[in-house]
C-alpha cells in the first residue's frame, strides 16, 4: 500500500508539472534549517500602483469588494474567519489563506489549480462571479476616469490605464509582502521554542512537508481534516460549492458532500484523492487563524492535536500519517515553536496605502475620449 502510495505520488509530481507547468521546488535537506525568506526586487512605481488597486474596491463589479476585503493586512492578509465572505448573493466554503510570501509559491489556491503566473491568478480573483464579478472592460473605464490612476500609470510606464496593466501591477505589489521581523529568523526563539524545533524536525516529523523558507512543499496531501458542515447548511455558501464544482467539470456535482480539492486537476483518484489539498505555509500562524483549508481549528493547539491524533478518520489519507504519541508539554512546545515563526504585521505605510479619494470630476462624454 505505501510502495503503490509512493510511486503515485511521484507520478503526480511529474504529470502535473506537465500539465500545469509548474515546477515543484524541492524542500531542503532535513539536516539544514531553513532560512528567512529571502526578498524580491520590485520596481518601486509599479507596486505603489499596485497598492492603490489592492485596496480599491473600485475593482469589484457592485464597487464594494476591493482585495483587501478578504486579504486584511491587520489579520496576516487574511479575513480571520473560518470560511471566508464573497460577492453580495454568495458566500465562500474556503478559508482565506496569506498572502504575505506568495509570490514565492509554486501553486496557488488551497487546491493549487493555477500555477505561478501572478498575471492569470489577479485576473481569475477579480473576474470570477463569486469572487469580485467584475468585467475587466469596466474596469478599465473605471480607473481611466480617476486622474490620480492616468498619473500613477504613466509614471510606472504603462502609458494610459488598461486591465492588463492592472494584471501586472498588483502582483508587483504582491511581491513587497515578505516575512520579516520573526523570532525564529532573528534567533530569539524561546527556550520552549527551540524543543519544539527540534520535535517539528525529529519525533513529529512534521519538516517532511512543511520544508524549505516558507516551510511548505507547495504540494498536496491528503490529511482526513473533517468538513465544515457550514458549506452544505447555509445556502449561501452551497451555491458557491456548487457552482465552482460544476465549473470544475465534477459528476453528479448537486450531491457531491466533500470538498474535493486538488482532485479537481486530473478527476482521476489514483492520481489524486478526493480531499487532498496544498500543504500551507506556517508563517504567519500567529495573524492567520482559523487553520487549515475549512478553517475547522480555532487555534495552533487544536492543529498539533490533530497530527498527534495521525490526522483524521480517512482511508485515503497520506500514509505517512501516523499517531505521535506527544505529551502534553511536547504539544505545547511545538506550538511555541509554530508561534514563533510569526513576525511583523505588514500593515505601515509600504504596504497600505493612504485613503482612496474619489471625489473627482470625471470626463465629460467620456464614451467619445480617446482611449
Amino acid at each position: 500500500m505505501t510502495k503503490q502510495y509512493t510511486a503515485r505520488i511521484g507520478l503526480l509530481s511529474a504529470v502535473s508539472a506537465m500539465a500545469m507547468g509548474v515546477a515543484f521546488v524541492a524542500g531542503p535537506a532535513v539536516a539544514a534549517d531553513p532560512g528567512p525568506v529571502p526578498t524580491i526586487k520590485v520596481d518601486a512605481k509599479k507596486a505603489a500602483l499596485g497598492k492603490r488597486l489592492f485596496f480599491d474596491p473600485r475593482l469589484s463589479g457592485d464597487a464594494e469588494l476591493s482585495c483587501s476585503s478578504c486579504h486584511d493586512p491587520e489579520k496576516g492578509f487574511t479575513d480571520g474567519e473560518a470560511l471566508s465572505s464573497a460577492y453580495a448573493g454568495s458566500n465562500g466554503f474556503r478559508n482565506v489563506p496569506t498572502l504575505i510570501n506568495t509570490a514565492h509559491k509554486a501553486a496557488w489556491f488551497h487546491d493549487g489549480r493555477v500555477g505561478t503566473n501572478l498575471n492569470d491568478i489577479t485576473r481569475e480573483s477579480i473576474t470570477e462571479t463569486y469572487n469580485m464579478n467584475m468585467d475587466m472592460r469596466l474596469m478599465q473605464e473605471r480607473i481611466k476616469q480617476d486622474p490620480v490612476y492616468v498619473k500613477m500609470f504613466k509614471d510606472a510606464g504603462y502609458g494610459e490605464p488598461s486591465n492588463g496593466s492592472v494584471r501586472k501591477a498588483i502582483p508587483e505589489y504582491l511581491k513587497t509582502l515578505t516575512s520579516r521581523g520573526s523570532p525564529y529568523d532573528k534567533g530569539e526563539m524561546s527556550e520552549q521554542a527551540k524543543a519544539g524545533f527540534e520535535l517539528f524536525k525529529g519525533k513529529a516529523g512534521c519538516i517532511s512537508c512543511h520544508s524549505g523558507d516558507r516551510f511548505t512543499d507547495d504540494k498536496p496531501h491528503k490529511l482526513g481534516v473533517p468538513n465544515n458542515p457550514a458549506i452544505w447548511n447555509e445556502p449561501e455558501r452551497h451555491i458557491t460549492f456548487v457552482t465552482f464544482a460544476k465549473f470544475q467539470g465534477l459528476e453528479n456535482y448537486m450531491n457531491l458532500r466533500q470538498d474535493p480539492g486538488a482532485y479537481i486537476r486530473y478527476h482521476d483518484e489514483t492520481l489524486m484523492p478526493m480531499g487532498s489539498f496544498m500543504t500551507p505555509t506556517l508563517r504567519e500562524l500567529k495573524q492567520t487563524g482559523p487553520y487549515m483549508h475549512n478553517g475547522m481549528f480555532d487555534s495552533l493547539f487544536e492543529v498539533v492535536n490533530f497530527y498527534d491524533q495521525g490526522g483524521g478518520q480517512d482511508k485515503d489519507k497520506d500514509p505517512a500519517l501516523k499517531p505521535l504519541g506527544l505529551s502534553f508539554d511536547e504539544k505545547n512546545q511545538l506550538v511555541a515553536f509554530l508561534e514563533s515563526l510569526s513576525g511583523d504585521v505588514l500593515n505601515g505605510k509600504d504596504f497600505v496605502p493612504e485613503e482612496i479619494d474619489t471625489e473627482y470630476t470625471v470626463i465629460d462624454d467620456w464614451r467619445k475620449a480617446k482611449n
